[in-house]
This record gives structure tokens, sequence and C-alpha cells, in this order.
């Protein structure tokens, strides 16, 4: 029987690696090209495509009998997708190298919502909610392991060397996605767009959504600024990387006494947002102390987030397609990952101080859209259908 130890441990060595994986890749890329456009490049073109690749996935996977074997495939590809683009720099134009990325991008939603659409088959519904925290906290697990892993390889052994370990954790999930438990076949995902209308028509989704993919474009342009930020204010651009881990700190503390004192995810999800607008800000101040503790914030602003933003998925979702909305709703925030993350590194030339600003008022924008968001209705099939968590 599977058990979910399998599941949570297939999670995290997929999750860490991702984490892992773009850090190493922007570090790899800088120091080859001595560019942060370029390296930023990278960042944003393997994370790109997701808008395409997650609702095909979701398809896919709500109309597999055995999706874990196409997880497995899926992660198995990434990898493989990786190491291509290691090979590639330093010998292929970067153009070429970006391309490989876009390639590679189209199964990122594998490690993220792939994952986590398969939860409920894994437990039964009234431990749903416990393990759908425990989920959540993979994230925050890995975002504290992956670019800490990142920074230290890349110091020890050099940036080329992170890459290959950022693989080799995306291999070792892939066993435990394998043996992901079966069930029926479905006919009934609908087209690529069934999941989409249902998360506009939805307003609890709706709302849910947009502000996460705000707040992750803001996040992509921190990301963007991570080489610079550890030359200007630590020293070495590889020390960029670990203040991740800061926030991957902040996010693991903050969801912990979180569980002790639940809050509405509505509320959460909103006020995480205006968190992350004053952790940007606190990261342009050029102080390497008042730095930490903007990454820390920022954390304590992300993991929170992320919890509330399943627990509105799984409540909402209908069943039938479950799987589109979750990998349609990553794709959304890898993408709108990418795009800061491709705005971040020519603005971050020009003036870093410029780039945290905006990073800081996208995530007030996302709060602020909360209240605003258009008030789709509340489909009596999904909340019926859905486990609540």
């Amino acid at each position: 029987m599977y058990s979910i130890r399998s599941y949570l441990a297939g999670a995290v060595a997929a999750r860490a690696g991702d984490e892992m994986s773009g850090p190493a890749l922007m570090l790899a890329g800088f120091a080859v090209t001595g560019s942060a456009t370029d390296a930023a490049s990278l960042l944003a073109g393997i994370t790109a495509a997701a808008a395409v690749g997650g609702p095909l996935l979701g398809v896919l996977l709500d109309r597999a009998a055995r999706p874990g074997r196409l997880l497995a495939c899926a992660l198995a590809l990434y990898a493989a997708g990786l190491g291509a683009i290691l090979m590639g720099l330093g010998h292929l134009p970067i153009a070429i190298s970006v391309v490989i990325a876009l390639c590679t991008g189209l199964l990122g939603p594998a490690l993220s919502g792939g994952w986590t659409a398969q939860l409920p088959r894994v437990v039964p519904p009234a431990k749903l909610p416990r393990a759908n925290a425990f989920d959540a906290m993979t994230f925050s697990v890995a975002s504290l392991a992956g670019p800490a892993l990142a920074g230290g390889v890349a110091e020890l052994l050099g940036a080329p060397t992170a890459v290959v370990v950022a693989v080799a954790l995306i291999g070792f999930a892939v066993p435990s996605a394998w043996t992901l438990p079966a069930r029926p076949p479905s006919r009934e995902a609908g087209s690529l767009l069934a999941g989409a209308r249902v998360m506009i028509a939805n307003r609890p989704l709706f709302r849910a959504t947009l502000v996460s993919v705000i707040c992750c474009t803001a996040e992509g342009m921190l990301v963007g600024c991570l080489p610079l930020l550890g030359l200007r204010v630590l020293g070495d651009a590889d020390r960029g990387a670990l203040l991740l881990s800061c926030a991957a700190a902040g996010a693991l503390a903050a969801n912990a006494v979180l569980a002790r004192r639940p809050r509405s995810p509505g509320t959460v999800v909103w006020a995480s947002a205006l968190l992350q607008a004053a952790a940007f800000a606190l990261a342009a101040v050029d102080h390497a102390a008042v730095l930490v503790a903007a990454m820390l914030l920022l954390g304590i602003g992300q993991g929170p987030q992320l919890t509330a933003l399943f627990a509105i998925r799984h409540r909402e979702a209908p069943e039938r397609l479950r799987s589109q909305i979750f990998t349609t709703g990553a794709s959304l925030k890898i993408t709108g990952f990418a795009l800061g993350a491709a705005i971040a590194g020519p603005l971050a030339t020009w003036s870093l101080m410029a780039a945290l600003i905006l990073a800081a008022t996208l995530a007030a924008l996302a709060a602020l859209t909360w209240s605003r968001s258009p008030r789709g209705s509340r489909g009596p099939r999904s909340c019926a259908s859905a486990p609540s968590s």
C-alpha cells in the first residue's frame, strides 16, 4: 500500500531539486557568461513555458489510470533537460540554451501542482487536511534546502556541480512518482481550458489564484536580483541564493504557528501579500542584517499563503478537474515568476533598488486585488465534490 511517507519523500526530493535548479542554473549562467541578463534569461526560460505545459499535463493526469507513471516520466525528462542546458553552457549560443530551457519548462508543473493533485488518492478524506498541511510544508522544506544546496555546492564545487546535484534530486523522486496509486480512467476531464473556466467562474479560486500569481511575479523579480544582491550586500554572487533559505525558514516557522491558530484561508492569502510587499521594500536597504530580516519576513508571508491556497483549491476544485486546476494554477504562478525574473535582469542591472521597489509595489497590488476581483459564482458541484481542508 502506498504510504503518505513515500508521497512526502518524493515530493520533498522533486521540489528540492526544482528549488535548487533555478538558482543553480542562474549561478552557472552568471559564472560562464558574466552577464546577469543572460543568467536571468535561463531562469525565465525554464519557467516561461509552464503556462502551456500545466493545462496539458492536467488533462492527461485527470484521464490517466496511472497518473504516477506520467509524473515519473515528466520528472525524468525535466532532469534530462536540466542536464542538456548545463552541457550547452559555454558551448552553445545562450539563445539555444534558453530554447532548451523553454522546452524543459513545459514539464515544470509536474513538480508542484501535478504532485499535490494526487494527494486525495493517497490519504482518506478525514486525513486530507493534515496531509495538505504536510504537503504545503514540503515546499518550505524544499525552499530551505534547495537554495542552500545551490549556494553551498556552487561555492565549494562550482555552479555547474550544483546543477548536477539538482538533477540527481529530481531523479531520486522518480520511483515515488511511479508507484503512486492507480485509479479508474476518466473521460470527463474536459478540454485544455476546462480547469481555467472553473477557476475564473469560482470566486474563491479566482481571487486566490490572482493574488498568488502576482506575488509570484514579484518573487521572480527578487530572485532575478539575487546575484547582484549577493555581490553588493554579501560580497559574493553565490551567496545570494542562500538568502532564499532564510525565506524558507520563515515560512516553516509561520506555518507551524498558524497550524496551532488557524485563520480563514482567504484572510491569510491577502494578508500574506502585504507582508511580502514589506519584505521586498526592506530588501532595497543596502545592509546585510536588514536583507536577512527582509527574507525572513518574506517567508512569513509566503508559507501561510501557500497553505491557504492549497486549502482553497482542495475545497473548491471539482474532482474531475482537480489535476487541471492544480497544474493550471501552478503554471500561472510559474509563468508569473518567469516574467518577474525576465524583468529583473535588465532592470536590476540599471538599478537594483528600482527592481526591488517595483516588486514591493506588485505585492501590495496583489493584496488590493483581493477586494476588487470580479465576483464569480461558487459552483455548487465544486463545493460538494471536493474534500474540505
